[in-house]
């Protein structure tokens, strides 16, 4: 690709603004708690407020799919006052996902809000796109990957540059792992049960969160 793909951009789309699968694999899992980022807000349980997208119309499609790869917990959240939620492709297994069809100025706006900064700059997805990554920055977040593609529209997320090997595990608070759940639950239809072990046996949460102990948050 050698053509800037961003906002009002992109092949196929006439000048119009391209959509894109927003795919969340951490509380946005949870559809009431992504409306922060669309529509503005405060996530129940959460420490801080966001203000939204631009544009604030609601997705035009969502799907639950999964990627290869895994999840872990690093780092601390000023939202949940413990661990966060990343995606490493390199790991083993499958990575729940809920996908949402959004434009491409909805995902910069959204990305924007993950990564601390103001929505209202529009991201060249130009790299991601033709490679499959490109690092905007060092922080949490600032990596986007683009995993394939869903009914020819492309998939995109964002996680941290180093992976779980550059990483140190951390523990999730007990109402980040409840909206995980909750997520899990909508976009998957999984049981607390199901859900409980999963979240448990992920690095940062092992060692700190029994299985038992997570489904007893989520029942």
């Amino acid at each position: 690709m050698n053509t800037v793909w961003t906002t009002g951009r992109g092949p196929g789309h006439s000048g119009e603004d391209p959509l894109v699968w927003y795919t969340a694999y951490g509380s946005n899992l949870h559809a009431a708690r992504f409306g922060c980022y669309l529509y503005g807000g405060r996530p129940q349980g959460g420490a801080r407020g966001y203000p939204g997208c631009r544009d604030r119309r609601p997705p035009r499609r969502q799907a639950a799919l999964t990627l290869p790869g895994g999840l872990y917990f690093a780092g601390r959240s000023l939202t949940w006052g413990g661990a966060m939620a990343f995606y490493d492709p390199a790991l083993s297994g499958e990575l729940p996902c809920r996908a949402y069809l959004v434009t491409a100025g909805q995902f910069s706006d959204i990305a924007a809000q993950e990564m601390y900064r103001s929505p209202g700059a529009d991201l060249d997805l130009t790299r991601a796109l033709a490679t499959g990554r490109d690092e905007l920055g060092p922080g949490r977040y600032e990596t986007l990957l683009h995993p394939g593609e869903l009914d020819g529209h492309p998939l995109l997320t964002f996680t941290s540059p180093t992976g779980l090997a550059g990483a140190e595990p951390a523990a999730p608070s007990a109402t980040y792992l409840r909206t995980l759940g909750a997520g899990l639950a909508q976009s998957h239809g999984w049981s607390a049960r199901r859900a409980a072990h999963y979240l448990a046996a992920r690095p940062g949460a092992t060692g700190h969160w029994t299985p038992e102990a997570v489904e007893a948050l989520l029942g």
